[in-house]
């Protein structure tokens, strides 16, 4: 028996080690610091979760209940700690949502004991994941997420034929969770839709992400906008393409909106992600713009370009090459931007208001060519060497 204890005392102390590490920088290129190791991944959920500590049932301490990944979370400032809605992936390709918080927003996550209980529409969802949350000006905390279902007319003979619809759901306390409709889009699928976080017009405001299938976007023209009256019957009627897809960028394939915007003085701060093709399939990058504070579906700036890409060890995972973002924290002035590599692991960026503001307003749009881009770059080389003659320094 003692052993036994000992085996489990084992786990858990390995486990405290990897919760208990410190987080460092490891690369501060002046618009964001992106620190060195992940915040969440597999081995940071609970021992407990996973295996069997009753040594008559499992006395030879085998793992019962596998985790496979930990990414994608949804985020939110809760009771003064940085909180996640973690997306949490068994072995047996089932997501579900789990809670975990951090004093400092950089390392340090815990879980809560329990996973996040959600409840089912009429028709249950077969797997649900990629929470965005809003804290919106009705008081209440929107949780909007994927939710994937097998269609009733799929040929039997092709069992990865699936539909993807935006689930909606609110909370007060992230523990008792009220279901509302799922989104109603008409014939498109949805994915990556996002709740802005007050009225606009009097109206439910949405950034949605229209598509043909439940992978391609097909005519599926970008990051939409659509107003809804009532939440709790939430159809979309006139829908609008704000940042369209296009040629031969970054988002040429497909492109979704990431966590919910953040207001600023000169207006709505996006995090957005880009799918492009390449030889080796998509790559994911993210990407950012910024929006009027009078039309939060006006872009106003729009830097050319990917914002953060995969880089390093982030490169590699269940599906490499990605980095997705559906959850940044502002506090103080200050930016906590969580993304996820490969489908796999949570990451942290920091940096600032004022930073991320800059970067949206000076840096220069994408000019579509090949000759643009470099009388861009042309340019910036003339100003600094015109600079660097006259500071003496060349």
């Amino acid at each position: 028996m003692n052993n036994k204890i000992e085996s489990v005392k084992k786990l858990i102390e390995d486990q405290e080690q990897l919760l208990n590490r410190q987080n460092a920088v490891a690369q501060d290129n002046g618009i964001f610091k992106r620190y060195k190791y992940p915040i969440i991944t597999a081995d940071h959920v609970p021992v407990y979760w996973k295996y069997d500590l009753n040594s008559e049932t499992n006395p030879l301490m085998m793992e019962r209940i596998g985790v496979n990944a930990a990414f994608n979370a949804g985020a939110i400032l809760f009771d003064g700690k940085f909180t996640l809605v973690v997306r949490t992936e068994g072995n047996d390709r089932k997501s579900f949502f789990a809670v975990a918080q951090s004093d400092t927003g950089v390392d340090n996550f815990r879980f809560w004991d329990y996973p996040v209980i959600l409840p089912q529409t009429q028709d249950p969802d077969t797997n649900v994941y990629d929470m965005r949350l809003t804290k919106h000006d009705d008081g209440w905390i929107y949780g909007l997420f994927c939710t994937e279902r097998r269609p009733k007319d799929a040929p039997e003979h092709d069992q990865s034929v699936a539909e993807a619809k935006c689930g909606i759901t609110r909370t007060k306390d992230l523990v008792n969770w009220e279901r509302l409709p799922d989104l109603d889009s008409g014939k498109s699928q949805q994915r990556n839709v996002v709740l802005h976080p007050e009225f606009v017009d009097g109206k439910y405001a949405f950034y949605t992400r229209p598509q043909d299938g439940f992978i391609d976007a097909g005519s599926g023209g970008g990051i939409g906008w659509a107003l809804i009256e009532n939440i709790e019957q939430p159809v979309i009627g006139d829908q609008k393409i704000i940042d369209p897809k296009v040629y031969h960028t970054i988002k040429e394939v497909k492109n979704g909106q990431g966590p919910t915007p953040i207001k600023t003085d000169e207006g709505w701060l996006h995090l957005a992600h880009g799918v492009r093709n390449t030889a080796a399939g998509l790559r994911y990058v993210l990407y950012m713009f910024m929006t009027s504070l009078d039309d939060p579906s006006e872009i106003i700036y729009s830097p050319g370009g990917h914002f953060m890409a995969p880089s390093g060890a982030e490169r590699t995972g269940d599906v490499s090459n990605v980095l997705f973002s559906n959850g940044w924290i502002e506090y103080s002035g200050e930016v906590f931007i969580y993304y996820a590599s490969s489908d796999t692991r949570m990451h942290v960026a920091t940096s600032t208001v004022e930073r991320l503001v800059d970067y949206c307003k000076h840096t220069p749009a994408d000019g579509l060519t090949s000759r643009a881009s470099v009388l861009t770059r042309n340019e910036l080389i003339r100003q600094n060497l015109e600079f660097l003659k006259n500071a003496n320094i060349r």
